[in-house]
């Protein structure tokens, strides 16, 4: 763009750092009660946390001055590399079982989600098709086919584990992508139906999501059964009012609340923190993605721009669909908090995404 000069983006960086810093801090305060019966160590989750927190910021920084070529050189390595990952979490001695699903894998002290990989390396496939195809990308064999095959089979093995949340993010990423990207509108709008559907069936032939479906609807109808989180997560926010109960003294992660420091954290973040303390967050999430973005903006090479765009996405969906399943607008999905919720998984993705941003801003910023 015209002015742009290469620069670090130092802002982007430090918003990252303060976001996945109060993320340690509200871990602490969320897990403390579950972590002392579980482990007998109250301090058992926040001292993980920081340690993701500590290889996350290392990671961002090593990131940010890694050689670009050495980022994209294997892209097709990386997706098989993940998509190997993926379907290890089908095989019982390499994953781990939770909440009827196999989403992870055992590595001693810590479990990895590969599920946050392939959001990363999803980006960097459909950035490299889409910039190297640009000229049969509106072709339907050549310039849809493709990544539609292979957003599809990582979306088939996640959905096997089940992981439906993951599935959808997966969707969402292909298809702001290939907007951008030049894929035609008609391609995307079929393929968007058929999705609907098949997400639609899922839903019919599976008893489980079915009544999560109609509890997100109107939880207050079986507000001890089906609807009992979401019923759990407005009485969070409904407590905080303007300036919260004050950090600590929340009640519902006193086991009222499932998944308090992970899925469920901003409902605590609500309660402590209140009205002023939420709309802080959102407001440094708001300064995360505008500095996303701007670097995207910035960039002459194409391949660069659908790689910053990617990763803003990554961080910017996962935003959107967490906050709305916290304040009921969308069926709960396990969609983890970008840099606020417990897992190391998903920390270390965000801090990715955000190092591959300050990579490229380098080239580029405004």
């Amino acid at each position: 763009m015209p002015g742009a000069k290469p620069g670090f983006d130092w802002w982007l960086a430090a918003v990252a750092v303060i976001l996945a810093g109060l993320g340690v801090i509200m871990v602490l305060s969320a897990s403390g009660i579950m972590a002392e019966r579980m482990v007998h160590n109250k301090y058992f989750f926040f001292k993980k946390q920081a340690i993701f927190f500590a290889i996350g910021v290392a990671i961002m920084f090593i990131l940010a001055w890694t050689p670009r070529k050495i980022l994209y050189g294997p892209v097709y390595l990386w997706l098989l590399l993940v998509l190997g990952l993926l379907a290890l979490t089908l095989i019982p001695p390499f994953s781990v079982k939770a909440g009827g699903a196999r989403r992870w894998m055992n590595l001693g002290p810590f479990v990895l989600q590969p599920m946050e990989l392939a959001k990363v390396v999803l980006v960097f496939y459909l950035a490299y098709f889409y910039s190297s195809k640009q000229a049969l990308v509106k072709s339907f064999s050549v310039g849809f086919i493709p990544p539609v095959v292979v957003t599809s089979l990582l979306c088939m093995v996640m959905l096997v584990q089940p992981d439906f949340g993951g599935a959808v993010f997966m969707g969402m990423l292909f298809f702001m992508m290939s907007l951008v990207g030049g894929t035609r509108i008609i391609y995307l709008l079929v393929s968007g139906l058929f999705g609907a559907a098949a997400a639609i069936l899922l839903v019919i032939n599976s008893p489980y999501r079915f009544k999560r479906w109609f509890a997100f609807l109107d939880p207050f109808q079986d507000p001890q059964g089906t609807g009992y989180q979401l019923v759990q997560s407005f009485f969070a926010f409904g407590s905080g009012q303007i300036s919260g109960v004050g950090f600590g003294s929340g009640k519902q992660k006193l086991f009222y609340l499932p998944e308090a420091h992970t899925d469920f954290i901003m409902a605590v973040a609500g309660e402590e923190l209140g009205f002023i303390g939420v709309s802080l967050i959102l407001s440094l999430i708001g300064v995360l993605m505008w500095r996303s973005f701007r670097v995207a903006l910035a960039q002459d090479d194409l391949r660069d721009r659908f790689t910053a765009y990617g990763m803003a996405l990554v961080l910017g969906i996962g935003f959107l669909l967490n906050l709305a399943v916290v304040m009921g607008c969308v069926p709960p999905k396990g969609v983890a908090m970008p840099f606020l919720s417990y897992g190391g998984s998903n920390l270390i993705s965000g801090f990715l995404c955000v190092g591959i941003l300050l990579n490229l801003s380098r080239r580029k910023t405004q």
